[in-house]
């Protein structure tokens, strides 16, 4: 099995329950709050270890007990946590997750240590870059490191899976041609390409116009939409489930695609194998704790 390197963010989660979200200018009464292991770099090398990954995390979190936390729950998964920075300049990053009765979510995040992830962490780092074959990244960490990450991943001949969450108001387009599989969802899609959301396909041809390769666009429940480089274009249908909580989902979906690609399978059968694994992290609250273990997943679905 191939290795899997995921530089990303490391956040504490603080996640409230709502009937409803609240509109501009008005206050709700939470139902509930938990504070859960989270960011979207630690939920995806979480969900690479529980789905039987050899995986690696490079990030940075302070020196507080959230910190400790946050590493605490990556090791007790599996993933090696012995390059992730520990600052004590600065606070480990938060994110403030508001969910509603319908299982949607509305996240803010503060960033803190995901700040100071910078160019001279990579560089010290490059041996984890070396060892890997597939380098995961998001974008909850400063631009300009992703870009570097991606362009020292792809001097390096990885293969590059980029979940380009939160949608950037910046995305380079000399980025499109160094990026193997770019994981949009349909907002970060219609932001990425400049276009109005729903149109899916004027959205692939833009971003196909600047280079990019395979582009998988996650459509919720109703799956997902793989477009490579030959002129493929297929839906791979969602699993309908009863939705609890979507925090997380995307990140188990995009560490499921690039566990099945670790192990050699093909983009539509890792695209299948990450709809069933996002489709049971729905049905529980939280990030990490909603996260399907490899074991769990064949239970629900024996065929895997």
């Amino acid at each position: 099995m191939k290795k899997i390197l995921v530089v990303g963010s490391l956040n504490m989660d603080i996640s409230v329950q709502v009937d409803e979200m609240p509109c501009a200018g008005e206050t709700v009464l939470s139902k509930g709050h938990a504070f859960l292991p989270g960011g979207k770099g630690a939920n995806q090398a979480f969900a690479c270890a529980a789905l039987g990954a050899p995986v690696m995390m490079l990030g940075c979190v302070g020196r507080d007990d959230y910190g400790d936390a946050l590493i605490k729950s990556l090791t007790g998964a599996g993933v090696d946590c012995s390059l992730i920075a520990r600052r004590a300049d600065t606070a480990t990053g938060m994110a403030l997750i508001t969910v509603n009765e319908k299982g949607e979510n509305a996240i803010t995040v503060i960033q803190g240590a995901n700040g100071v992830v910078d160019k001279q962490y990579i560089d010290d780092n490059m041996d984890a870059l070396t060892a890997c074959d597939i380098v995961v990244v998001q974008l909850e960490i400063p631009m300009d490191t992703v870009i570097y990450t991606i362009q020292k991943a792809k001097a390096l001949n990885k293969t590059v899976i980029v979940d380009p969450a939160p949608a950037p108001d910046y995305f380079p387009d000399i980025l499109y041609g160094l990026i193997d599989i770019l994981k949009p969802n349909e907002h970060e899609l219609a932001k990425l390409a400049g276009i109005a959301q729903g149109d899916i396909r004027g959205g692939l041809r833009a971003l196909q116009k600047k280079g990019a390769g395979a582009i998988i666009v996650t459509l919720g429940a109703d799956g997902a939409l793989i477009c490579t480089e030959d002129g493929m274009c297929e839906t791979i249908a969602g699993i309908e489930t009863e939705v609890v909580d979507t925090t997380a989902a995307g990140d188990t979906f995009t560490a499921a695609l690039a566990v099945m690609l670790s192990e050699g399978g093909t983009m539509r059968e890792a695209v299948r194998f990450a709809n069933k694994a996002a489709s049971m992290a729905v049905t529980r609250r939280g990030a990490q704790p909603s996260i399907p273990t490899r074991s769990e997943l064949r239970a629900a679905f024996p065929e895997i």
